[in-house]
């Protein structure tokens, strides 16, 4: 028995993290000395209904299919979809066969977060947001949540062991325990322990709501650090929070009649885009949690589409090797691969595994990615128009 629950790295690569279904696939196709080369697609939706997602997942979808005899292509992380592939394998079947579930749970998860990372982005677009939920999710899947954030456009993330992994620093000061330790009227002592041990990088946000009315404990803090103070948090409990505009509006007056206009404003606690929306013109920054972290995967299926060269499908599925395209008044096209895309369009779908080897590493470097999910919200007009229910 292992320490905890955990399908290791080692499982996911050999493809033991798989649908007992396609082992007994395996064996069947082996009895029978089946193995043809096939087409497969990776798809949410066979057509374009206007409803934009974000692929995420594809560093790790490559690091799983790479080593093998099939050649993949995909549309870059970090780019906008709207029906048709976002990933083709070529290859012999039984060269990825078992690898569909972990393929399919890597970018589904990510995608699905990524995507709600970006409702947030273009809801607060000149804030600062950071992600907060990984306490949501099992610790396993916290550098996923996070990445995906960044991917969405996020400045940020919470997670230290995340970090690690990506190689970013987390971001973070105090949470109300801290204050608690100190006891009932003690916030100071707290603020003031922070500010005494905690190194200069790091900025000095006091958490100002653990027991008495905001706008107090944010004058406390004032008068506590005094110009040492960056920034004010505001996390208060929704059952005790009434109108919160308001209460952000009374604690940016009582600031700035005190002179302290350049002391930042920041607000969490289970916020979504309609409260980003809602609050981005009187806060400096967001701690986005449950929205991100608990964002449904997109459904993607794998499915053939075409076996030894001929076209090949399910009921309800298209059959033959497609492409999908970024048309120029930002629409997405999907048509078959061997035709030519809509005048003037670009296409989305590139080379990233060749006969194994991995050929195009920008497809999923973080940076780039953000980057291209910015300049996709804007070409597409994502989130002008789209429900955040």
């Amino acid at each position: 028995m292992t320490e905890f629950d955990i399908v290791d790295a080692a499982a996911i690569r050999e493809g033991r993290a798989t649908d007992a279904y396609f082992e007994r696939t395996e064996t069947a196709l082996e009895h029978a000395g089946r193995n043809p080369r096939v087409v497969a697609e990776v798809t949410a939706d066979q057509f374009p209904d206007g409803d934009f997602e974000l692929f995420a997942g594809l560093k790790d979808a490559v690091a799983l299919l790479e080593d093998r005899d099939i050649d993949v292509d995909a549309i870059p992380e970090g780019r906008l979809f709207d029906g048709g592939p976002v990933m083709r394998i070529v290859g012999p079947y039984l060269a990825f066969a078992r690898l569909e579930t972990s393929l399919l749970g890597f970018l589904s998860h990510a995608s699905g977060m990524a995507t709600a990372a970006l409702d947030c982005r273009v809801a607060a677009p000149d804030s600062q947001v950071l992600s907060f939920g990984a306490r949501h999710v099992h610790p396993s899947m916290t550098a996923a949540v996070e990445r995906s954030a960044l991917v969405g456009g996020f400045d940020g993330f919470s997670h230290v062991a995340a970090g690690d992994l990506l190689g970013r620093e987390a971001s973070g000061t105090m949470p109300h325990a801290l204050s608690i330790c100190f006891g009932r009227g003690e916030q100071e002592a707290a603020w003031r322990a922070f500010d005494e041990a905690v190194d200069e990088s790091v900025p000095r946000i006091a958490l100002c709501d653990t027991y008495s009315d905001e706008v107090d404990e944010v004058l406390r803090a004032i008068e506590t650090l005094g110009d040492r103070l960056d920034g004010v948090r505001l996390d208060t409990t929704g059952s005790r929070r009434g109108d919160f505009r308001h209460i952000i509006r009374e604690v940016q007056w009582e600031l700035d009649v005190r002179g302290h206009e350049d002391v930042d404003v920041y607000v969490s606690g289970g916020l979504g885009p309609d409260d980003l929306r809602g609050l981005r013109d009187v806060v400096d920054g967001f701690g986005v949690g449950g929205y991100v972290s608990n964002a449904d995967p997109v459904d993607f299926a794998l499915d053939i589409v075409e076996v030894d060269g001929e076209p090949a499908a399910k009921r309800g599925k298209l059959s033959g090797a497609k492409d999908v395209y970024r048309t120029a008044d930002g629409a997405h096209a999907v048509g078959l691969a061997d035709r030519s895309g809509p005048e003037g369009a670009e296409s989305l779908m590139e080379p990233v595994i060749r006969d194994g080897e991995v050929v195009a590493d920008d497809a999923f470097d973080l940076d780039a990615a953000a980057e291209r999910a910015l300049a996709d919200a804007e070409a597409t007009g994502y989130g002008t128009d789209r429900s955040t229910e």
